[in-house]
């Protein structure tokens, strides 16, 4: 019997995706980890987001940058004592920023990334939520840092960092705001809210949308009819049980 049950649970096991119990594994150790780090201190959580999201965001530029190496490598390299127009100048800084190779690549995303996240844990950690002001602001940090370590845009770095910044947080704040417009669930229709509620006492909640086709709503509860019911397509025993109830 013991021998059998032993068998039985290799059989599970061995039946399991190993596909879905490294994922599981790897949610349990990601559920562990935000779990010791809401524990720590502001700083310590705050250096922890920044350097991950860093490490990540450095992972995904060099990647980016194998991709664009070639291009960045046709650009050409004026000569020292060359005397450019200076917006050809910061065109070109831009170029060469943008199609940069893997190191390159690497420090413009993390940047990007460490920086966002570390204003956004601080900002979350400090007003105790996450709104478009905080996403906003985490955005116009990040904007104004890419901007000076890449060396994008024109001569006045000051400047530019602004224009970049406010460039990151207005396109970061449209993206929360279509962002939380699709994730909200949708509004509940109040014209129902008393015959959804009947329903669900009498187990025949599935009927609901017969109401609704027949607009038959909060308002006329009290005036239902038999005949009333039958036009919605409602079998003659709910109908018995919702007469009841209004009656009752």
């Amino acid at each position: 019997m013991e021998q059998a049950g032993k068998q039985g649970i290799m059989v599970a096991s061995q039946s399991q995706n190993p596909i879905e119990q490294i994922q599981a594994r790897f949610k349990d150790l990601e559920t562990g980890f935000r779990l010791w780090l809401s524990k720590q201190s502001l700083p310590v959580e705050a250096a922890v987001v920044t350097t991950t999201s860093a490490a990540q965001g450095a992972a995904i530029g060099a990647f980016m940058g194998t991709l664009t190496a070639d291009a960045s490598s046709t650009f050409p390299t004026p000569p020292p004592n060359a005397s450019l127009n200076p917006q050809a100048m910061a065109s070109l800084k831009q170029a060469q920023a943008l199609a940069g190779g893997p190191l390159i690549q690497a420090r413009n995303f993390a940047v990007m990334t460490g920086v966002n996240a570390g204003i956004s844990c601080v900002l979350k950690r400090i007003r105790g939520k996450e709104d478009v002001q905080s996403s906003m602001a985490a955005a116009f940090g990040s904007g104004a840092l890419f901007s000076l370590v890449s060396g994008m845009g024109g001569p006045n770095q000051a400047t530019n960092a602004l224009t970049s910044g406010l460039f990151f947080a207005l396109v970061q704040g449209g993206l929360f705001q279509i962002g939380q417009k699709f994730s909200q669930p949708p509004a509940e229709d109040t014209h129902y809210a008393k015959t959804r509620h009947m329903l669900n006492n009498l187990g025949l909640q599935s009927y609901e949308k017969n109401f609704k086709k027949g607009l038959l709503t909060d308002n006329t509860l009290p005036l239902l009819t038999d005949s009333a019911l039958r036009d919605v397509r409602i079998p003659p025993g709910p109908r018995l049980l919702i007469l009841d109830h209004i009656q009752r």
